[in-house]
């Protein structure tokens, strides 16, 4: 189960994402330590291997599901300590399996539980022993730890399941000493899943839908670039807040974004005049370095560049459709100079991309004649 464990690496500039859960590794002593998984099939045991080397890692005792009872761990520089009559329930084999499903999930993949769930739908669908054979191999194939959370039902956990597999006249798999499952039991536990079935089929209308949770368009890199002069068809560059296209901020027109922020950074007029009269966006800040900045700027910013945002797009028809036709694709803007305005690798904030997705959603709701409330400045 990933949960809120997530991470990621920059791989030749793109993050791949992973999540990461404890471990031991024997290196001498044994160490607490943790493993980190990545949807590219790479995990980090004081390393990065692949999941075949991986598994070799666990058949050596690397990567340790054996604690042996006196031995020495140390937790780094938390604390040390000597196992005393140690409990565990990980086996290489069941650890392996773990670690498949995670990688699965970073993927968005079926995992062991989904394809069972699958297995159940066919079943239920045509109900011959076959079927019902497919089902208990998908549910034996999900590693024992994580078949309690099958159904996400935490009263029933996982019987529900345990007796459909077993079916009426035998034992519960794992019961030492058990009664046989009754036909009673068994009808109940296809009344259980047909009822599911048609509450996850329910499910969309009691939940109202307002799109969908990840972008339908694929990403768009908004790579640096520094025009100097306005283009019939400049493609994407017309997003750069460099890009010239003048904006008025205080009764001064300027010729960028870039221009404005700079110069609305400092209070200075003699510097205000030098950026706005700079060659370039990138030249305004260079001039703008020199100028010291306004009180609580760092604060007021990211307001300051969503309104010069929203003012550029508004004074700009055509440089608004070359934002709309971004769709809803995740916009990532490179800025060299700072990791708060650019993403960079994945090391930044990427807060241009993110005002930039918000200005676009902006102009979406005009199109679509909806009103947003305006901002209450006072107590009325």
């Amino acid at each position: 189960m990933i949960g809120n464990r997530i991470t990621y690496r920059t791989a030749d500039g793109v993050r791949v994402p992973g999540t990461w859960r404890h471990a031991f590794i024997r290196n001498g002593d044994y160490f607490l330590t943790d493993l980190f998984i990545y949807a590219d099939a790479l995990i980090d045991c004081w390393g990065l291997v692949t999941l075949d080397e991986f598994e070799e890692k666990l058949r050596s005792g690397w990567v340790a599901t054996e604690l042996p009872d006196g031995a020495r761990v140390s937790g780094h520089e938390l604390a040390a300590w000597r196992f005393r009559e140690p409990r565990t329930w990980l086996t290489p084999e069941l650890l392996l399996a773990e670690i498949r499903d995670t990688i699965d999930q970073l993927n968005g993949r079926p995992d062991s539980t989904d394809r069972c769930l699958a297995a159940v739908d066919t079943f239920l669908a045509d109900r011959t022993e076959r079927n019902r054979a497919a089902v208990r191999a998908a549910y034996l194939a999900i590693p024992k730890t994580q078949r309690h959370y099958a159904l996400g039902d935490m009263d029933r956990k996982d019987r529900p399941l345990q007796v459909l597999v077993t079916g009426p006249g035998e034992p519960l798999d794992g019961a030492a000493v058990g009664e046989p499952v009754t036909q009673e039991e068994y009808d109940e536990a296809i009344a259980y899943f047909e009822d599911r079935a048609k509450w996850i089929a329910e499910r969309p209308e009691r939940v109202p839908a307002d799109g969908p949770a990840t972008p339908v368009a694929p990403a768009i890199h908004l790579y640096e670039s520094w025009s100097r002069t306005p283009s019939d068809d400049p493609g994407t560059k017309a997003l750069r807040n460099d890009f010239p296209a003048p904006v008025a901020a205080d009764g001064v027109t300027y010729p960028s974004v870039a221009h404005a922020y700079w110069a609305l950074s400092t209070t200075d007029p003699g510097a205000r005049a030098a950026i706005r009269d700079a060659d370039t966006g990138y030249a305004a800040r260079n001039t703008a370095a020199g100028a010291p900045r306004r009180d609580g700027w760092d604060h007021a910013r990211t307001a300051v560049m969503t309104a010069l945002l929203r003012a550029k797009y508004t004074r700009h028809p055509a440089l608004a459709r070359i934002l709309l036709d971004t769709r809803d694709a995740t916009l990532v803007y490179d800025d060299s100079d700072s990791g708060y305005w650019g993403d960079n690798g994945g090391r930044g904030r990427n807060w241009t991309g993110r005002l930039l997705e918000l200005v676009r959603s902006e102009l979406h709701a005009e199109q679509a004649g909806i009103t947003l409330p305006e901002p209450v400045t006072g107590q009325g």
